[in-house]
């Protein structure tokens, strides 16, 4: 398979014109995550994190020009750490009235079987998202506490809600389909559902752009391995399975968490370890996956664990290994040619020994790493494999900032192009940081611009 140099693959992103900035932001259960972000060449202008809200300490970090700037105090709730964020882009840099900013996008973790593409917000679609809370209790609450406290901030500048788990709104019934008694399952919303959307969705394309092939031409896996772990199988850029389901527990280990196990394990513990409910919910989310094996879920510690000669960190990145390959040969069954494996995120990008092992053995099927290439360390996309390996093996740094970032750009366009207006609360004032009135002309963002980190982003 041809990989075209830079300068001969066109650019699909000039359709986005000459839009300013889109400020990304992600809302968590006690954290805020944000990004303003140059939707046309993929640079994090600006970006920071205020962590630990509502405790008696927070930490406040804010990247600018190549600067971070630090605090510690106490943050009260999300709207006092938005404040705290938007005082920290006129004090610090750059200020949102002169990047004109054309959207807010925000990352949202469930959208049920309702939101299968982003969608504008209003009223009703935080009523819905909040609906949605029973499927994402610890998220879909603290997203519309983001959601609600920015409209309210930055009430001149359309807001769009991006989901993580819209991408996977195409699988076909097979696929999101639990062989559950229909009317329960119906009744409760019990389906799979699929999460780290934005990352697949960003890759996947990604991954056509670097080799200068077209995406509809493609069958790929791809591997979004951090804390949280989660594989898809993409045919033509559409996604027809992955490992996440009804919540973000099920499919590959993770740091944390148990990944597949036999339901039947739950009855058992109840039933013998007098466990409740909430005491399984975290056992199974907080206390296993490589965690609850080896001790330590940091793979940077674990490999160190494992060239002490530790027989619990070996034993944890085996089981890791196993399930990994146990759904790479799964997904070669339902797309019936793979073309690209493509690891993302942390581990995915970081960890060469994970890799390697992954697809040690596969080549008999055309599946392997060349060990120079994948010693490399770099934030830019790249192939690892060798030259004659039927299926390629990449490297693809997720951003899905970035992918927020031109969702929402699009859903707004789409929204002004079909002639409707875009519905948000009107300006409370000129003065307003987003305003159209105050924004002015564009910043330009290579005079700022920080490359976005390829970390993980807030976990799912």
């Amino acid at each position: 398979m041809t990989v075209l140099p830079e300068h001969e693959r066109s650019n699909p992103y000039s359709a986005y014109g000459a839009h300013g900035s889109v400020l990304v932001m992600n809302s968590g259960s006690s954290s805020l995550k944000y990004q303003l972000v140059n939707p046309v060449g993929g640079e994090a202008i600006a970006a920071g994190t205020i962590e630990r809200i509502g405790e008696s300490n927070g930490v406040i970090k804010h990247r600018f020009a190549g600067n971070t700037t630090t605090r510690e105090e106490p943050v009260r709730d999300h709207a006092e750490a938005l404040r705290i964020a938007l005082s920290l882009f006129d004090e610090v840099g750059p200020r949102l009235a002169d990047a004109n900013v054309y959207a807010v996008g925000h990352r949202v973790v469930h959208g049920g079987a309702q939101f299968s593409r982003p969608v504008l917000v209003d009223d009703e679609v935080e009523r819905q998202i909040l609906d949605l809370a029973p499927l994402a209790p610890l998220h879909n609450p603290a997203n519309v506490t983001g959601i609600s406290v920015a409209r309210e901030l930055l009430p001149d500048v359309p807001h769009v809600a991006v989901f993580d788990t819209a991408f996977f709104s195409s699988l076909p019934e097979a696929a999101s389909t639990y062989a559950l008694e229909k009317e329960t399952a119906k009744k409760y919303g019990v389906r799979r559902y699929g999460f780290h959307g934005t990352s697949h969705h960003y890759v996947s394309g990604k991954v056509a752009r670097v080799l200068g092939r077209r995406l509809q031409d493609l069958n790929i896996i791809v591997l979004h391995l951090g804390n949280g772990a989660s594989a898809s199988a993409v045919r033509g850029g559409i996604a027809v399975d992955t490992s996440m389901g009804l919540t973000p527990l099920e499919g590959l280990v993770m740091g944390t968490r148990t990944g597949d196990i036999d339901p039947a394990v739950i009855f058992h513990l109840a039933r013998n370890a007098n466990m409740s409910i909430d005491e399984l919910d975290d056992l199974f989310n907080k206390r296993s996956g490589i965690k609850g094996i080896a001790g330590e879920n940091d793979f940077r510690a674990l490999h160190d664990l494992i060239a002490a000669g530790n027989e619990d960190a070996k034993l944890a990145l085996d089981v890791y290994i196993h399930r990994l390959r146990k759904y790479i040969g799964a997904y070669m069954a339902v797309l019936g040619r793979i073309d690209v494996i493509a690891f993302t995120a942390g581990v995915g990008e970081n960890d060469d020994i994970v890799r390697a092992q992954v697809v040690e053995g596969l080549a008999g099927l055309g599946i392997a790493v060349d060990p120079e290439r994948n010693a490399v360390r770099s934030k830019e996309p790249r192939v690892i494999s060798p030259d004659w390996t039927s299926t390629l093996v990449m490297v693809v740094p997720t951003m899905e900032e970035l992918a927020i970032a031109r969702l929402s750009v699009e859903i707004v366009e789409e929204t002004e192009k079909a002639g409707k207006p875009v519905t948000f609360p009107p300006a409370a004032s000129a003065a307003s940081a987003g305003s159209a009135e105050a924004a002015g002309s564009a910043a330009e963002p290579s005079a700022h611009a920080e490359q976005a980190e390829p970390e993980a982003p807030q976990e799912s």
